[in-house]
């Protein structure tokens, strides 16, 4: 996607470049590998986007559920990946299969696109978007995994800043196709999941084709030496959930788990927009556009900002605007700067936590458990997700969607302040 040139302001630096078989001044090119997911990455994203696009409203408005039934579904949409990421992130550990496993993930998640045309009540609803997260659980891991092991450990908040950049493209556009097709199908959502299935498809061909099966872990020299007397790690659940053991990864899992409690979701927050501004029913698919065009400006130079000043430090910042969004929503402001400020800082939020999690957690992980270890941490964040989803629907029923905000403006405000707490240490 890009090159990144920039001077070697240290001896070290230019060593570093040196024993990489790079002229000093000139940093390397992204991994075709990654380049390549994030091809995958943006034409799924077109898919998955055009359903969430529309989702809230079709839930909310054409099937009528309450707000409670909406946080649950949503729960589910959001948080049902967490009891798979772990085994997807084992599976592709044992024989270096994240590719195989990824494309698995892919491909089930494609499979629940059509499916929606044919549910209509909450519970089958419910299994398909079910069976859709399991898709992503699986994949998710995997594809972090070869993100990280395909690029050098000082430049792996650029590597995932660049995929999220072209990942959240294809979120810019997946919100637009839906809204067009909603003005111009008869059967509006019918036509969206069909046509999201289409994408998904291709989505899947492009991963078979063009990413490679195995990736090795690329390393700045002089290489690590494994200490004396250490054995090769093997594989297994029991390994990588002993990797919390490890201090610095155990305390980013712990933020990252304090943080999910209190994070609302993205359909909650297009609700809220909505429902403060009065945006019409046809407009509505529009709103994710903002929260895609902040993180897709965002994230390459929030990325590379966190491999100079320290991942943690930039995710916990990530969290400050999520904090200002609430804040600016709990205001009596109507109209004009609001939406485009709260999007704007939405999007700063993800530019600011998504990849830089995963760049944070790749260093305290050995490649062979790479896969496994980083779902570790996603499966903690995606389960407090989830709860927050449940609980927040729950009390938008019960007290009202101003008082449920406030209560999760609250909880996130004291979860910044236990992350800071924590601190946990940076493994390169």
């Amino acid at each position: 996607m890009y090159v990144s040139e920039s001077r070697a302001s240290t001896p070290a630096a230019a060593s570093r470049t040196a024993a990489r078989g790079l002229r000093p001044g000139r940093r390397s090119a992204v991994a075709s590998t990654v380049l390549a997911l994030g091809a995958v990455s943006l034409i799924t994203d077109i898919s998955s986007e055009m359903v969430t696009a529309v989702l809230p409203l079709y839930l909310v408005t054409g099937l009528g559920l309450s707000p409670l039934g909406f946080g649950l579904l949503d729960g589910v949409y959001n948080g049902f990946s967490a009891l798979v990421r772990l085994v997807g992130g084992h599976l592709a550990d044992r024989g270096g299969r994240h590719k195989q496993v990824a494309a698995i993930g892919y491909g089930l998640s494609a499979l629940c696109k059509p499916l929606l045309l044919a549910v209509h009540t909450l519970p089958l609803i419910g299994a398909v978007l079910a069976a859709d997260r399991t898709g992503k659980g699986l994949r998710t891991a995997p594809r972090d995994a070869l993100i990280s092991l395909s690029s050098p450990p000082q430049d792996r908040g650029r590597a995932f800043g660049v995929h999220r950049a072209m990942d959240t493209t294809g979120a810019l556009f997946g919100p637009l196709v839906a809204f067009l097709i909603l003005r111009q199908a008869a059967d509006g959502y019918d036509a969206v999941f069909t046509v999201s299935f289409c994408v998904a498809a291709v989505g899947v061909l492009v991963l078979l084709l063009f990413v490679p099966a195995r990736t090795r872990e690329r390393a700045t020299a002089p290489a690590t030496v494994p200490a004396a007397g250490s054995e090769p790690v093997r594989p297994s659940l029991r390994a990588s959930v002993a990797l919390l053991g490890r201090r610095e990864l155990r305390g980013l899992a712990l933020c990252a788990v304090a943080l999910g409690l209190a994070t609302v979701s993205d359909s909650f927050v297009y609700l809220l927009l909505q429902r403060r501004l009065g945006v019409p029913d046809r407009w509505f698919a529009l709103l994710p556009l903002g929260t895609a065009a902040s993180f897709l400006l965002l994230a390459v130079p929030l990325g590379r900002l966190a491999d100079r000043v320290g991942r943690w430090r930039v995710f916990v910042g990530g969290h400050l605007a999520l904090l200002l969004a609430y804040g600016l929503l709990l205001t009596q402001l109507r109209a004009g700067v609001l939406p485009y400020a709260v999007l704007a800082l939405h999007g700063t939020f993800y530019a600011a936590t998504d990849g830089v999690l995963m760049a944070a957690a790749a260093g305290s992980v050995p490649a062979a458990l790479r896969g496994g270890g980083l779902a570790l941490v996603q499966t903690g964040q995606a389960a407090a997700r989830f709860c927050c989803s449940i609980a927040f629907g729950a009390a938008w029923t019960a007290f009202g969607d101003r008082s449920a905000l406030a209560g999760a403006t609250v909880a996130l405000l004291v979860s910044v302040g236990l992350s800071i707490r924590l601190r946990p240490a940076e493994a390169v």
